[in-house]
């Protein structure tokens, strides 16, 4: 198996080069090369450098520790997961704060290989591809950074099994690659693992196939466009619009209802046979004799109260009333009677 694995990633590097262009080397702290890979995990080696390179427009990298991921994700926009990276970065530079209370890890350089690459992997928010890229790169060692998409391009190429990419191994490829080739091969493959994230392309197949020509090539579904925010707020309008306009259609022929319903009531005959309240229109009450209005019912009841307050009041004596002078009699005068009209005989 190691003999077939050896040969495979061999040859996987001899047609990569025909493909692909190797990124360049550059001499970075240890710090830098850190943050580096964690710009370029999942990202085309030129979009990493766009974005390091806005990175280091900041002050120091203590203002970039404090600097909100929003703001870090605008930076950064330029990566595939931008919001990933500045969440990574973030806790990155927050732990080696706390651990050396500076920015500086220069002296991983000078220390065993083992323990520096320990101290490295013991960073808050380090991956094991930055931790490989800063052990290839900034300490020396014969580490190759593998990321997602080149462990399912090893899986789909038969070059590991489907337990190892999951512990995120990949078996015998340091061995294969010699330490003077590795940085290239590793630049290679990251690009082609980022293609192979990417969506489908003639391209990408026929390089796979041509590595295997039995590989199995998945095939993605495209991803829908969201619906913009704009079409939202007018799909929203024009619902709010249509609901109005059926309102006011309903109430208008509520209102066209009722006013059909009065018409046929008044214009209906009255049933003298019927009673009132069979019509739907309420009783009218009696007039009494001084004019008021009362009802049958309230009569009744008025009458059996009047009886009971005249059996429990006490009655009048009249012989009083006889011997005392009316009101009218006092107030009223003596009349005289009225003189003759008398003509004067003229003198």
């Amino acid at each position: 198996m190691s003999t077939n694995r050896a040969a495979l990633y061999t040859k996987i590097h001899r047609i990569l080069k025909k493909h692909y262009r190797p990124a360049t080397h550059v001499e970075r702290s240890v710090l830098e090369h850190l943050l580096h890979g964690l710009c370029l995990e999942n990202s085309k080696p030129e979009a990493a450098d766009e974005a390091f390179a806005r990175l280091q427009l900041y002050a120091d990298w203590n203002e970039v520790r404090v600097t909100s991921v929003a703001e870090l994700m605008e930076v950064m926009g330029m990566l595939a997961d931008p919001g990933e990276a500045a969440r990574r970065m973030k806790r990155v530079l927050q732990s080696v704060f706390e651990t050396r209370y500076s920015f500086d890890l220069e002296h991983l350089r000078k220390a065993n290989l083992g323990k520096a690459i320990k101290d490295v992997e013991s960073f808050q928010g380090i991956t094991p591809f930055a931790a490989a890229y800063v052990s290839q790169h900034a300490l020396g060692g014969h580490s190759i950074p593998v990321n997602g998409g080149v462990l399912q391009v090893l899986v789909a190429l038969n070059a590991v099994t489907r337990s190892e990419a999951d512990e995120r191994r990949a078996p015998g490829m340091e061995r294969a690659i010699p330490k003077s080739k590795g940085i290239e091969f590793a630049s290679l493959l990251h690009q082609l693992g980022v293609d192979f994230l990417g969506p489908n392309s003639s391209r990408l197949k026929a390089i796979l196939q041509e590595i295997l020509p039995t590989v199995e090539y998945p095939r993605r579904e495209r991803k829908t466009a969201p619906e913009s925010a704009s079409a939202k707020d007018a799909g929203g309008a024009k619902g709010a619009a249509e609901s109005r306009s059926d309102r006011k259609s309903s109430g208008r022929d509520a209102a066209a209802r009722s006013m059909k319903a009065a018409k046929r009531i008044e214009g209906e005959p009255a049933d003298r046979t019927r009673s009132p309240a069979a019509h739907g229109t309420p009783e009218k009450p009696e007039k009494t004799a001084k004019g008021e209005r009362t009802d049958k019912s309230d009569k009744s009841e008025k009458s059996v109260k009047t009886r009971a307050g005249k059996a429990d009041r006490p009655a009048k004596d009249k012989s009083r009333d006889k011997e005392r002078p009316s009101k009218a009699g006092l107030s009223a005068k003596p009349t005289s009677p009225a003189k003759p009209i008398t003509k004067k005989k003229p003198k």
